[in-house]
């Protein structure tokens, strides 16, 4: 069974060092959704929310939140993004919510993907809780994640 690489020899949480790691092109993407009434869904398409229109909200706020990875999740490196995108749609009763992320660096980019979805989703039930008592957040996961070499520039 493969040791997690965030505890050291006593158990206790450390971060890990990648300085050795050689730089890479690295890119996640990850999706989730939020579950609501019909009512919800219509008030959302026609613009009729109070706080103002919730998918465009939502992307946005989950850009941040993908960009702030570090600062919440503390075994997190602080990365060099070079892309953070979001993209939240109405299908049928719900908003699916995908990311896209990308970095030059050392270590993966899922975390900040991963988080950027939460983000956004929180925040269209911020935006919604008003209206809907029964909202659900389900199946966020991870897509795809990975990493290439870097190519020398021509």
């Amino acid at each position: 069974m493969k040791k997690f690489s965030h505890t050291d020899k006593e158990g206790k949480a450390k971060m890990v060092d990648v300085g050795y790691k050689k730089m890479q092109v690295r890119t996640a993407e990850a999706i989730g959704t939020i579950s609501m009434s019909e009512q919800t869904i219509k008030l959302i398409e026609e613009n009729n929310m109070k706080k103002g229109d919730v998918l465009t909200v939502s992307e946005i706020a989950g850009i941040q939140g993908g960009k702030r990875t570090s600062d919440l999740i503390p075994l997190c490196h602080p990365l060099q993004i070079t892309k953070i995108g979001v993209k939240a749609e109405i299908e049928e009763n719900s908003i699916v919510v995908r990311s896209f992320a990308k970095c030059i660096g050392q270590t993966g980019i899922e975390m900040e993907a991963l988080t950027a979805v939460n983000i956004a989703l929180l925040t269209v039930y911020d935006m919604c809780k008003a209206v809907d008592k029964n909202m659900q957040i389900e199946g966020i996961r991870l897509v795809s994640k990975e990493k290439q070499d870097l190519e020398e520039p021509l």
